[in-house]
């Protein structure tokens, strides 16, 4: 997280004067951020169309449904549905509830990060599928329904809202891509994530937003976005 608290300073985003964002260049960056959000998409679709297609057959093969979604809090607090390549067993929340109530560790790591380091869930196409965060593709659906952004906060489940501690997330589109996601992801409270989010908040500029896209390539391809 060190590395990119330290790249990703308060001077590289927003104007600040008078401890007062200058409102004006907030509005033209997020214009101009939705506008790259539909253009990125666009230009993503021809390479991330028949990944999904693939990785959708595969699933299908393996048995159940190909598509998996979650109904999320997004801006302002409005709840939309999230789009995923299924990659748990088709009875997972079944399966979380008995491994739980089996395994106290386990439950007491559910209920402070609210996932699991060996999730028994996962298939083995949904290891790999979200060891390289392929997964997460159909949620450029989402970015260009205008729902989420390429970069933001990460979405959260309706029934977390009250285990989430912070505000700023309600101001901003959630992210395909994160402060959070490209930094101690795996190891911070569920709770702490409001602290990125809020970090994210106050240096929002184009500039934060590409040295985060250039490090989640790097996630990505390192294979360590879950």
């Amino acid at each position: 997280m060190a590395d990119i608290q330290h790249e990703l300073v308060p001077g590289a985003g927003l104007d600040i004067i008078g401890g007062v964002e200058a409102e004006p260049r907030r509005r033209i960056y997020r214009m101009a951020k939705r506008c790259l959000d539909i253009a990125a998409t666009l230009a993503a679709a021809p390479v991330v169309l028949p990944v999904v297609g693939v990785a959708a057959l595969l699933i299908r093969i393996e048995g159940g449904p190909a598509f998996y979604s979650q109904m999320r809090v997004g801006k302002d607090g409005q709840v939309f549905r999230m789009w995923k390549l299924r990659s748990m067993r088709p009875n997972a929340a079944q399966m979380l509830e008995e491994y739980l109530e089996k395994c106290p560790e386990a439950r007491c790591e559910w209920e402070l990060h609210q996932k699991l380091r060996q999730d028994p869930r996962i298939t083995k196409l949904g290891r790999f599928l979200r060891k390289y965060s392929l997964d997460e593709l159909p949620q450029l659906w989402n970015v260009f329904a205008g729902q989420m952004a390429l970069v933001g906060p990460r979405p959260f489940l309706p029934e977390q809202r009250s285990q989430y501690p912070g505000y700023e997330y309600y101001s901003m589109r959630p992210g395909l891509t994160g402060l959070w996601q490209v930094s101690e992801r795996n190891n911070c409270t569920f709770a702490e994530r409001a602290l990125h989010d809020t970090r994210y908040a106050k240096m929002m500029s184009f500039g934060t937003d590409i040295k985060i896209m250039i490090k989640t390539v790097a996630v990505v391809i390192n294979g360590t976005g879950h």
